[in-house]
This record gives C-alpha cells, sequence and structure tokens, in this order.
C-alpha cells in the first residue's frame, strides 16, 4: 500500500518534465514557423538560400524529435542538447539571412537555459552563444567590417541581460514556490488541527447533560448538543420553533412576557444569567430549566452570535420542596409540645422551694428549650418564605431604637468573648415598616457579628439616612470570607466549610431569613468581606416600603 503511494508523484513528475520540455520546444519551432511564414509572404527567394534553410530545417526537426523522445527515462542533462541545438541552428539561419531578424529568437533557447539549469545555463548559454557568433563572423570569406563588430558585441550583451533577468526572476519565483508551499503545510496543518479540536469539542459538547444552543449573527441555531435535543424532544418542539415556546414563571403559572421569555432574550444578544423557568402546558409535564446566555462579538465588537446553557433542575427543585415540606411540617410538629415544655420549666423555675442543684439544672434546659424555640422559629419562617407567605405588617417605627434595643440584647453575649459595640452613628430614622421582622434581621447580622468575630475585636454600626433610603452597616473584625464561600452565603442551610467542623453554632438560614424580610421590605441585605480583613453586611431599606 505504502509503495504505490511513493510512486505516484515521482511518475507525475516526470511526466510534467516530459510536457515541459516539449512545450518549450514547441514555442520555439512555433517562432520560428511565424517568422519564416512572414518573411515568405515578404520575399519568395528566402527559401532559396541554403543556410537559412538549413537553419530553420533543424529547428523543425529538433522540435520534432522533442515530441517523440521519452524524456521521462532519461537524465536531465541530456535536455540541455535541445536549446545547444536551437542555438547552433539560429546561428546558422543567421548567417544566412542576417537582416531577417533570426538574431531576435535567440532569446527562446537562452531563456529555456537559463529557468531550467540555473546560473550554469545563463552563463554557459550566453557565453556559447557569442561564440557562434563571433567564430561565423570569422569564418566567412569576407573579414568582418568595422560596422558589423558592435551588432556583434550587443548581441551578447542583450543576451546577457536577458539570461540574467530570467535567473533572477526564475530564482526569486522558486522562492516564492518554496514559501507558499510551506505556508500552504502550516496552513494545512492548522486546518487539521482546527478540524481536530472542532471534533473534539463536539465530542465534548454532546457528553455533557445540560443543553447548549449556538446562535449565528441572524439569531438562528446553528449548533445544538444532543441534551438540548433530547430535552426539546421530551416537549414537541422543534428546533426551528426555539422563540415560541411557551414558558412560565417559578410559580409554574405566570407565563412569560413574549419579549421577556429567555430564549427570546438569548438570540437578541442579551446576557442571561441563571434564569430559572418552567416549561410545558399547565396540567401536564413540566419541567424547570436553568438558562444562561451570552454574547458573541467580533473584533469590532459588533453582535456575531451567541451561546445559550441549559440544564434540566426539575428533579433538584422537586427535592428542594420536598424537605422545604418535611421543614414545615416538622417545626409545626415541634412548637406546640416545645411551648409546652417552656411553660411548664417557668412553672417549675417559678418555685421558691428548689434546691440550687435542681434549679441550675432547669435553667440549663429553658436556656436550651429557648435556643430550640429559636431554631424552629426559623426553619417555619424559612418556609414562608419560601412559599411567599412571609406576612410583612406595615406601621410607623423608629429604625435608631430598633438598633439600640438589638444592641442591648445582645451585649451580654458579646461581653462573653470581650466584643465591644462601636456606635458610629445612630441618627432617628422614621419609617413604615414591620418592627418586629427588622428586629429579627438586626439579631441574625449582630448574632453574625459576635459568632465569626475574634475573642477583643468589635462591631461597628452606622445607621445612615438618604433622601430615598436607609441603609444600616454593621463590621466585624473577625476571621471573614473567601469569594468562594460569599457565593453561597445566602443558601438556605448554607454554612462555611471553614466553620462547619468548629465549635461555631449555626443552621445556614439567618442570613437568607434576613434577605427575603429586606426584600419583602422593597430593600436588600448585601456582604462584603476577605479573609482576614472582617465582613461588612450592608441592609438598605426604603422609606416606604
Amino acid at each position: 500500500m505504502i509503495q504505490p503511494r511513493r510512486r505516484r508523484p515521482d511518475r507525475a513528475h516526470r511526466y510534467r518534465v516530459e510536457r515541459s520540455v516539449f512545450l518549450t520546444q514547441l514555442l520555439v519551432g512555433a517562432a520560428t514557423l511565424l517568422l519564416v511564414a512572414v518573411s515568405g509572404l515578404l520575399d519568395s527567394n528566402l527559401f532559396n538560400n541554403q543556410l537559412f534553410l538549413a537553419g530553420i530545417l533543424i529547428i523543425f526537426l529538433t522540435t520534432a524529435v522533442s515530441a517523440g523522445v521519452p524524456w521521462r527515462h532519461l537524465d536531465k542533462k541530456w535536455i540541455v542538447v535541445l536549446p545547444i541545438v536551437d542555438l547552433v541552428a539560429l546561428v546558422i539561419a543567421r548567417e544566412g539571412e542576417p537582416l531577417l531578424g533570426t538574431t531576435f529568437l535567440l532569446v527562446f533557447p537562452i531563456i529555456w537555459l537559463s529557468t531550467h539549469f540555473g546560473g550554469r545555463g545563463a552563463v554557459g548559454g550566453v557565453v556559447f552563444t557569442s561564440t557562434l557568433l563571433w567564430a561565423a563572423g570569422l569564418m566567412r570569406a569576407e573579414p568582418v567590417s568595422g560596422n558589423e563588430i558592435p551588432r556583434l558585441a550587443i548581441v551578447p550583451i542583450v543576451l546577457a541581460f536577458v539570461a540574467a533577468t530570467t535567473y533572477t526572476t526564475t530564482k526569486r519565483a522558486a522562492a516564492q514556490r518554496t514559501l507558499l508551499t510551506q505556508q500552504s503545510v502550516l496552513f494545512e496543518g492548522a486546518l487539521r488541527r482546527s478540524r481536530r479540536e472542532e471534533r473534539t469539542l463536539d465530542e465534548i459538547v454532546n457528553s455533557v447533560d445540560f443543553g447548549v444552543v449556538g446562535f449565528d449573527r441572524e439569531s438562528k441555531p446553528n449548533f445544538i448538543n444532543r441534551a438540548q435535543r433530547e430535552m426539546f424532544s421530551r416537549f414537541g418542539v422543534k428546533e426551528n420553533q426555539l422563540s415560541s415556546i411557551a414558558v412560565y414563571h417559578e410559580d409554574q403559572v405566570t407565563p412569560f412576557a413574549e419579549a421577556d421569555r429567555p430564549f427570546q432574550r438569548a438570540m437578541r444578544g442579551e446576557t442571561v444569567d441563571r434564569v430559572t423557568f418552567w416549561v410545558g402546558e399547565q396540567g401536564k409535564q413540566q419541567a424547570a430549566v436553568l438558562i444562561s446566555a451570552r454574547p458573541i462579538l467580533d473584533e469590532n465588537d459588533n453582535y456575531d452570535g451567541g451561546v445559550m446553557v441549559a440544564r434540566d433542575i426539575t428533579a433538584e427543585l422537586r427535592a428542594i420542596k420536598a424537605r422545604d415540606d418535611l421543614v414545615a411540617s416538622v417545626s409545626h410538629e415541634l412548637r406546640t409540645p416545645l411551648t409546652s415544655i417552656m411553660g411548664y420549666l417557668e412553672l417549675a423555675l417559678d418555685d421558691n422551694t428548689l434546691d440550687p442543684s435542681t434549679r441550675r439544672m432547669l435553667e440549663v434546659a429553658s436556656k436550651n428549650s429557648d435556643r430550640l424555640l429559636a431554631l424552629v422559629a426559623d426553619l417555619l419562617t424559612t418556609a414562608a418564605a419560601t412559599k411567599h407567605e412571609l406576612a410583612i405588617t406595615l406601621a410607623p417605627c423608629d429604625l435608631a431604637v430598633i438598633v439600640t434595643d438589638a444592641i442591648e440584647s445582645s451585649r451580654p453575649v458579646a461581653a462573653d468573648r470581650d466584643i465591644t459595640f462601636v456606635l458610629v452613628a445612630l441618627p432617628t430614622v422614621r419609617l413604615q415598616a414591620d418592627a418586629f421582622r427588622l428586629r429579627q434581621v438586626i439579631d441574625n447580622l449582630f448574632s453574625n457579628a459576635i459568632k465569626y468575630n475574634i475573642t477583643g475585636g468589635r462591631i461597628e454600626v452606622t445607621l445612615s439616612d438618604s433622601v430615598t433610603q436607609v441603609e444600616l452597616r454593621v463590621v466585624d473584625t473577625g476571621r471573614g470570607m473567601t469569594h468562594g464561600e460569599q457565593l453561597n452565603l445566602f443558601d438556605r442551610f448554607y454554612r462555611a466549610d471553614s466553620v462547619r467542623g468548629s465549635s461555631i453554632h449555626g443552621t445556614g438560614l439567618g442570613l437568607s431569613i434576613s434577605r427575603d424580610i429586606c426584600r419583602r421590605h422593597g430593600g436588600d441585605l448585601t456582604v462584603e468581606s476577605a479573609p482576614g480583613k472582617g465582613t461588612t453586611a450592608i441592609a438598605t431599606l426604603p422609606h416606604t416600603s
């Protein structure tokens, strides 16, 4: 199998050489024939000159021989015989008819020698032709006249220029061919690598379990991976109907407006960041999809298409809902007996006949019951927020008073670790809000600032009031958090790895509940932190919630 592949290029090359030899000689013969034909029409006595006729016949005979000789089987050096014979024949014809213009035909063999045989052919051809011209002139019966010497000198000079120009042009063309060949090899290698990388990327994208859709600049899908096709097929959606898919908000009932559909936004070139929606008609099988999309820009920052990533999160959302339902159910079942236990503990502690040891044990039980009740309350609040049932009762209140009361309540716990509160600014701030829920937010922020602070640390509290909103800033001097920990900070039940195995207790619900309360008021809760530089919690509220 390998041997024929090696022979094919050699055989093709030899046939090209043979064809090139014949065509080059044919050019000399054709030029000679044209000269003879034109001259014969003008002068019928031209063919009576035996020297001229002999030279012309040698040219035609050489052309005929070049067509029949198997040059592919001969060494390259034998090809030089043809241009040499042509030079001899043309010099003979020139001697027969010096004024006919046969001298100009000497250019063709010189070009041939310079092209195919390089510098040696160029120099040798000019020297050989000059020798022939001078030898022919000296061999005449009459001596060379003074008027003919310049002509004999000019012809070699002209041929030398032609040979030099042809040689340099041929050399430059060969260098360009070599460069083009090298570039072609590089381009072919780059093309092979590009195709290999494209195939690899296709296999990678088709092996993932989430959908990937690519768009061109006309917002038409030009790539859909296997997972996305399977997702479409489950709902009977065709690839060209991507923009017409009916999708619903997270409540599975409210449809998206056509312009706000995630697929439409992605195909318009908008950035879509982790939008969750439900696909499928109501009352039928529905699936939850999490989608993100990014536009692709060309070198001039113009829209050149986009890519969209979609993931089926139906199982995850159903698992979260089942967990929340279980938490809410268990919390409801725990609250009633826990309230009863706390009531009986209070009655027992009111008994003045208790000995100190028993009273101490009952106080420990009461304290842990309070902690357990707070945990149950957090769980119920989380369940209510998940179902969008978090009750907010608006009434006039002073946020500064709420902050002051929360500080006074937290001072004993902070004092146990020698942590001090610093009031940077605490102006009177009146607003319409739920004072009970805001106290819950502030207690959570202070609790975190104490738990995750260093012993002997500080908590700075700043309350500021602007025209549009109120801002509460709580800054601690604790251990801080990494960027990765901050990404999941508001997820329910999330606790950072750095504190999960420590003695610091927590449920991972406080910040999630606090942010939900702030957002229910029309505000927000954000956190800024860095490892070893403490944490800053910023709660913002509008004046009229």
